[in-house]
Formats: C-alpha cells, structure tokens, sequence
C-alpha cells in the first residue's frame, strides 16, 4: 500500500521510498525514512494534498509524491 491510498485517520509504517535522484532525497529529507510512523490528518477538499504527522511536525504533501512512499499499516 501507498501513502496517498492510507485513509484519513489511519496509521501506517514508511517500509521503503521510492522515486528517483533529487525526488528521493527531498522525501528522506522531509523525514519520510523507513520505519517512521506516519498518521494521515486531513486531505483537502478536492483531494490533493494531504496533511500528514510523523516526527513530531505536520507535513503537507502532493499525492503525486505520496505514491512513491510505501507503508505497512498498523
């Protein structure tokens, strides 16, 4: 399972982030690394961002992005 497919409210673990070259590293350095928890807060009204929580902050992001980060949910 994708990001961008995990429901609002629900829990999941980051297993692996795909993407390529700076994509990539923009989403490791945003705190999207393997094995963090990650909760889906709100998406907005025509669907595209979703506002997530891990780390301790909350991040916005485009589901076109969120497609490359797979997660295990809990």
């Amino acid at each position: 399972m994708t990001l961008s497919q995990l429901p609002i409210g629900r829990r999941a673990v980051i297993t692996t982030v795909g993407g390529e070259g700076t994509l990539r590293l923009r989403l490791l350095d945003l705190g999207l690394i393997p094995k963090t928890e990650v909760t889906v807060t709100r998406v907005a009204p025509m669907g595209d961002p979703m506002e997530l929580s891990l780390r301790g902050y909350v991040l916005t992001l485009r589901l076109e992005d969120a497609a490359k980060v797979e997660v295990s949910p809990l």
